[in-house]
């Protein structure tokens, strides 16, 4: 059975990880994972709850020492901490705060402060102790839930070495600088920022944050306390938000982005306002990712080494590589030649109207490139649902303090078939986006039907 190094860090002393400008070594993470796992014995699955990045990282290496499964839910709801008890009855949570409390309380869940159990960072682990464990490459390594955005959260397993083929193989397409520091402005339970700002760092060399920053000055505090090279893992809401503010950030080697397209005027501020390239990657929960493109140099994704893709007219599958079984994909996928493609959108998004068609992701793009909106989503109206062969009726929300509705419905005239123009186009404060800056359906349906309920002119 193969085994591959928990790390891949070679000395004690290097360093994997950041907390607050202070540098935690190799020795130290692999001495607090042990520490952690002794209290784990005979534990099948961990939840990992740890808002901290060093502390989830922590765990979850913890959790492979005492071959046990970590549960990483895209939400910390009770009901989805309730469905988890009873997919895993037997679970024990790790936790470095007072999340779920209440409810892990009412399941009698076992709970396991990381912070306190796996000792501290300063002093941790000796260069004579210092040595890397080896895990299985077939160890189920954790159970990651999709975010909803299409649909019921629903588990899929990963096998160690199935996750760390998946970023070593990005790590080569990533790291064009040295290995470098890595500051994420997404949760780590969630696929991209589990891959990019836990394993690459852990799995390449690299060092992870601690923090997770969320508003502008934060992260501009957090990349400022970091040695060169810097990275930024990041999502289109966040650099949008960087942008708007105008903020200044030291300099950067490279910016991550995923969880939604980024239009390419946005990449290009970007890239001109902080000085470095910007990489999207893609892909999803089902296979991690598979692709990568720069998108200032084009619209086309280069696949991971070893992934390819078969397309039919009715879906794409991506196989090979770390993408062990034939996986259907969620979007619509344009095959260039075998190493390359398109990506149009997901087939959920795409919309019929008066038998003209187009996609949410596509409208939503040309309503936030409109100047002055500075967030914005379509969504189709739930007493009509989507339907392909049928009439859609679309509705849509925006975030612009200088503009009303008649301003942006004008702008977006000029930008989209007629058909296609909202009805409503309602303004709000903020969008109820959720940790990775996603807009589920259902969330903006929920939202609109809360809206008719105290306004129902707005929707006739």
């Amino acid at each position: 059975m193969q085994a591959l190094p928990l790390i891949a860090h070679r000395r004690a002393d290097a360093v994997i990880a950041w907390r607050e400008g202070r540098p935690i070594t190799a020795a130290a993470f692999v001495a607090a994972a042990r520490a952690l796992a002794t209290h784990l014995p005979g534990a099948t699955h961990a939840l990992n709850l740890c808002a901290d990045r060093y502390h989830f990282a922590v765990g979850v290496a913890a959790a492979l020492l005492a071959d046990c499964c970590s549960l990483l839910p895209s939400t910390h709801a009770p009901e989805v901490i309730r469905h988890l008890h009873a997919l895993a009855p037997g679970m024990i949570c790790l936790t470095d705060g007072g999340a779920a409390d209440d409810v892990l309380t009412q399941l009698r869940c076992p709970v396991l402060p990381v912070h306190a159990l796996a000792l501290t960072e300063a002093g941790l682990g000796g260069a004579q102790a210092w040595s890397v464990p080896q895990i299985a490459a077939d160890r189920l390594a954790a159970l990651i839930f999709t975010s909803g955005s299409t649909g019921s959260p629903l588990p899929h397993a990963k096998r160690f070495g199935s996750l760390v083929q998946s970023v070593q193989a990005g790590a080569r397409r990533l790291w064009r600088c040295a290995r470098g520091s890595i500051v994420a402005t997404v949760p780590a339970q969630h696929m991209y920022g589990f891959e990019s700002s836990v394993l690459l760092p852990l799995q390449s060399g690299g060092a992870l944050c601690a923090e997770r920053p969320f508003f502008p000055a934060d992260i501009a505090a957090s990349l400022q306390r970091l040695p060169r090279p810097r990275i930024l893992c990041s999502t289109p809401v966040h650099l949008r938000a960087l942008i708007q503010t105008g903020i200044s950030l030291p300099p950067l080697d490279r910016v991550i982005c995923a969880t939604a397209l980024l239009e390419p005027q946005l990449a290009q501020q970007i890239e001109r306002r902080y000085g470095a390239p910007l990489l999207e990657i893609y892909g999803s929960t089902e296979t991690g990712q598979i692709a990568s493109r720069r998108t200032t140099a084009g619209q086309a994704w280069h696949l991971w080494p070893g992934v390819r893709l078969t397309c039919s007219a009715q879906t794409c599958r991506a196989q090979g590589g770390h993408v062990q079984q034939p996986t259907p994909m969620a979007d619509v996928l344009e095959p260039l030649d075998a190493r390359h493609f398109l990506l149009h959108g997901r087939a959920a998004d795409l919309v019929n109207v008066a038998g003209k068609r187009s996609s949410l992701a596509y409208l939503s793009h040309q309503l936030n490139a409109i100047p002055g909106v500075h967030d914005g989503a379509f969504f189709v109206r739930a007493d009509a649902p989507a339907s392909l062969s049928g009439i859609t009726r679309l509705a849509a929300f925006a975030v612009a303090p200088q503009l009303d509705s008649p301003r942006i419905l004008a702008a977006l005239r000029e930008r989209i078939d007629p058909v296609f123009l909202p009805r409503p186009l309602l303004l709000l404060e903020r969008l109820p986006r959720n940790s990775t800056g996603k807009l589920p359906q259902h969330t903006l349906r929920a939202l609109a039907a809360q809206l008719a309920a105290g306004a129902p002119e707005l929707f006739e």
